[in-house]
C-alpha cells in the first residue's frame, strides 16, 4: 500500500472475494447460459452444480 489508500501497488482495491469469478463470495446470482434464467446463489453450492429451473442446463456464476 504505497499510497496509503488501501489499493496496493497496482491500484485495483477489489480485495479477496470481490468480482465475478469462482469463489466470489456468498451473494450473487447463478445464470443459465442457455435461456438466461437466474436464481440466487446458495452458499456452499457452486452454480455449475445447479440445474436451470426452466431448461435443465447447468448454471454459471453471474
Amino acid at each position: 500500500m504505497p499510497r496509503g489508500n488501501g489499493t496496493g501497488p497496482f491500484g485495483g482495491g477489489r480485495g479477496r472475494g470481490g468480482g465475478n469469478r469462482p469463489g466470489a463470495g456468498p451473494g450473487g446470482k447463478c445464470v443459465c447460459p442457455n435461456c438466461g434464467a437466474t436464481v440466487s446463489h446458495q452458499r456452499g453450492v457452486p452454480c455449475y452444480q445447479v440445474s436451470c429451473p426452466k431448461c435443465g442446463t447447468k448454471m454459471v456464476r453471474g
